[in-house]
């Protein structure tokens, strides 16, 4: 369940949104000042903050920045605010969300920062090798262990993450995710751990970090082959004591919370590359968890691509149209080499691009394979690139991603490999010299 945060009074059209965030899913906290905004920030925590343009956005991101905490903000307001949203996006917003709201737009909002389509949390599971990882998880869900998902890139690691803790012992309390590839250390290491007023220039108050936040349920460190060695050793000392030591704090915090783990990096070989701490890998190793890829589990293919087709159609006021035998061919017949994120977006697509009364092939557009350089009958494709500049080639690699995500801005950099405040500052580059970059449907999350 998503944590949203509206800044701003809940009558009118704000709560208006604030009741459609409850109908998909969405636990709501409200605040009236931005002091008391970063007092919640501080406390509980969020998701994401959705604050008025009436109230001073600039002052809340400026205050988040100052503390080092890290909670994308969504400006809102009436559609004739422009110059106020305009502001808004300048000062850091990560978007405007015109009010009165849409229901779809919530959805996309509340979906872009949790990660997932809405408040369903089963994964979906035809194929023999899923459902042995669903019977695994049940197994492990009622204990208080520690389990490391691994698997590749768009497998759906948080989405069986949020499955085992709605089916734990701990499902009445709280889901906490944090992606340790997204923030540098600095900012990370204030985000678990919390930090105590004073403890550095700007910290003006006692915040609690996400395992405090996580106290009594269940916190998923995504990506967590990312995380600094200084920082894997702390972390470690959590686990193992079940305390943490806010910085510049005095004294430890107990805490109660079970770790879950993610990556899609082989930890074995970093800790024999001296890059993964080998306590901290078998602290977190206790339950083991394997997604397999799409391609490995192809009679998912077509229940997922389905499931996806009733979803986005929903979710962008579309009727709900069946794929035709031929598409459920052409989707059967990929690879996948994206997995579930890439069936994911390719659905998206198609259910926007479909015409008539079912989703026919034309609609679905796919990542062409990649040819051998035997069948290339020419240049291989690091020789295509021979002549070209290298920020020339990146550019239009991370337009290319981006159209490929649909304008995704957190996926397209999960694919690139890159944080997403650099994905940003090329963005932003790019559009400074007047190139268009692709935008996200109904949510761009710049």
């Amino acid at each position: 369940m998503s944590r949203l945060l509206i800044l701003g009074p809940l009558a009118g059209p704000l709560g208006v949104a604030a009741r459609m965030a409850q109908a998909r899913g969405a636990g709501i906290a409200q605040a009236d000042t931005v002091p008391a905004a970063l007092a919640h920030l501080r406390g509980p925590g969020a998701d994401l903050t959705l604050c008025h343009v009436g109230l001073d956005v600039g002052a809340l991101l400026r205050g988040m920045a100052a503390e080092r905490m890290a909670c994308p903000v969504v400006a809102c307001g009436p559609e004739e605010a422009s110059a106020e949203a305009v502001a808004a996006v300048r000062a850091g917003a990560r978007d405007f969300l015109p009010l009165p709201p849409d229901a779809d737009l919530i959805a996309a909002m509340l979906e872009a920062a949790s990660g997932l389509g809405g408040p369903e949390v089963a994964p979906v599971a035809r194929d023999p090798a899923m459902l042995a990882v669903l019977a695994r998880a049940a197994q492990v869900a009622r204990a208080d262990a520690s389990v490391l998902i691994t698997g590749e890139s768009g497998t759906g690691k948080e989405v069986l993450a949020r499955h085992i803790h709605a089916a734990s012992r701990r499902a009445s309390g709280p889901f906490v995710a944090l992606n340790c590839a997204a923030l540098p250390e600095t900012l990370l290491e204030s985000e678990l751990f919390g930090h105590e007023k004073g403890a550095f220039s700007g910290a003006v108050a006692m915040r609690k970090g996400k395992f405090e936040q996580a106290d009594g349920g269940t916190l998923l460190l995504d990506e967590v082959g990312e995380m600094d060695p200084r920082l894997q050793a702390k972390l470690l000392r959590a686990i193992q004591e079940r305390e943490v030591d806010r910085l510049g704090g005095m004294r430890p915090v107990r805490v109660d919370v079970r770790i879950l783990a993610a990556t899609n990096r082989d930890l074995v070989a970093e800790v024999r590359a001296g890059r993964f701490r080998e306590d901290l890998y078998f602290r977190l190793d206790v339950v083991r968890m394997r997604l397999p890829a799409l391609r490995e589990r192809v009679a998912d293919i077509l229940p997922l691509a389905e499931h996806f087709a009733r979803r986005f159609a929903d979710a962008n006021g579309l009727p709900r149209r069946m794929l035709s035998p031929a598409a459920r061919a052409t989707l059967a017949a990929h690879r996948w080499p994206g997995n579930v994120r890439e069936l994911e977006n390719a659905v998206h697509r198609a259910v926007l691009l479909a015409e008539g009364h079912e989703i026919g092939p034309e609609a679905v557009e796919l990542t062409p394979a990649e040819p051998s350089a035997a069948a290339a009958g020419g240049a291989t494709g690091v020789e295509a690139l021979v002549g070209r500049k290298v920020d020339e080639v990146e550019r239009d690699l991370i337009i290319g991603t981006l159209s490929h995500c649909l304008g995704n801005r957190t996926r397209a950099a999960e694919i690139l490999g890159i944080s997403i405040r650099a994905l940003r500052n090329k963005i932003q580059d790019y559009r400074a010299s007047g190139l268009a970059v692709p935008a996200a449907h109904g949510y761009a999350a710049d």
